[in-house]
């Protein structure tokens, strides 16, 4: 604790601080792969990344959530030490484009965001770091919106290993507030209302296999589609009618049938869900029964909830949530609720079955708080 509290002071004292926000996802979870959209929203957990120049050449990072260090030495291509080397491979992508680093700099990255629960730390880490790089080497020129920070956060983090997740975590903390991502085609982002009340997160503190469990049903919803094209040959997952789904399903296996079911219901929720948003006068009641229905299908179609999140749900509904659901690529991480009265009251039910819980709110999205050089 005393460790931390150094480390925050340290961070009053620095010349850059960049801030970026986790993220939930309202309607549309295991759906950006595939192409169909989502409406996600930032929330008020967020990642910091802070530092001051220094005189030799290298970078002294301090990790104070995972208790690490590393030193790196920008000068060229640099060799991957471990899975996921994602500060790595932002600087290599930056070293692609022609960035130079002529110093290095002392830097603290530290978040709020549950750690590898589904809420985005990873991609908030990621979207910040980016843009905290391009500000010490003077090129923000190659990214001067949120949007394009994103698309390079997206490159570093996804592309550069060959990872199955989409761009929705990447432009939610980039740009903030609620947004409905439309990925067929050229990408298209809409903002919504924000005008609703609190959010419940509650981490399972069960850990998850993200690449893993996301890779899972993105290729067994492909396996499905390609059986299907051959009776189909115009299939477009986009259109596909629940009607059609089902007829043209019913011989798949159960492991394949049902995500693909599963794909095409959650498509259909997130549409209604879209209506809501577009509302004059937003419907809580109906929020809260659309979030439940995403639930159901996540849970019993696509197989990404676990018993103790849907106790969490259980007990979030019980104590006056009108909604929730699992939040992430599933198999355990975070479920949230919606929870616009006696939002406490949930928390505390959520911590009382095993969970941790958090009071959060939409938020702003990638943020430069502090440049003093």
């Amino acid at each position: 604790m005393a460790k931390l509290r150094q480390m925050e002071e340290k961070m009053i004292e620095e010349t850059l601080l960049i801030s970026s926000p986790g993220r939930i996802c309202l309607f549309g979870e295991h759906q950006d792969y595939l192409g169909l959209p989502v409406v996600a929203a930032a929330i008020s957990l967020r990642f910091y990344v802070s530092g001051k120049p220094r005189r030799s050449p290298d970078f002294l990072i301090h990790l104070p959530d995972i208790g690490e260090e590393e030193r790196i030495v920008p000068e060229s291509e640099l060799p991957y030490q471990k899975d996921r080397d994602y500060l790595r491979s932002t600087f290599n992508l930056l070293l692609r484009l022609g960035c130079e680093f002529k110093n290095g700099w002392e830097c603290t990255l530290r978040g709020e965001i549950p750690i590898n629960a589904g809420t985005s730390s990873s991609s908030a880490m990621v979207v910040a770091w980016t843009r905290f790089l391009l500000e010490i080497c003077s090129r923000t020129d190659l990214a001067p919106s949120p949007e394009a920070v994103a698309e390079l956060a997206h490159q570093a983090e996804v592309v550069e290993f060959q990872e199955p997740g989409g761009k929705m975590d990447h432009y939610t903390s980039a740009l903030g507030g609620v947004l409905w991502i439309q990925f067929a085609g050229e990408l298209k982002i809409t903002r919504l209302r924000e005008d609703f009340g609190s959010f419940v997160l509650g981490d399972s503190l069960e850990k998850k296999n993200t690449t893993g469990l996301l890779g899972s049903v993105r290729e067994r919803v492909r396996a499905g589609l390609e059986i299907i094209k051959k009776k189909l040959p115009d299939l477009d997952l986009q259109t596909l009618s629940e009607a059609e789904i089902l007829k043209f399903s019913q011989d798949l296996p159960p492991e394949i049938k049902n995500p693909l079911c599963g794909a095409v219901l959650n498509r259909e929720i997130t549409r209604e869900g879209l209506k809501l948003f577009q509302q004059k006068n937003f419907d809580h009641q109906e929020f809260g029964r659309l979030l439940t229905e995403h639930q159901k299908v996540l849970r019993e179609l696509v197989g990404i909830s676990t018993p103790k999140i849907d106790r969490m749900l259980q007990a979030a509904l019980e104590n006056g949530a009108l909604g929730g659901k699992i939040n992430g690529s599933g198999g355990g991480g975070c479920m949230f609720a919606y929870a616009p009265e006696n939002a406490e009251g949930v928390a505390r039910a959520i911590e009382k079955v095993g969970g941790r819980a958090y009071l959060v709110r939409v938020d702003r999205g990638l943020s430069l708080e502090r440049r003093k050089f």
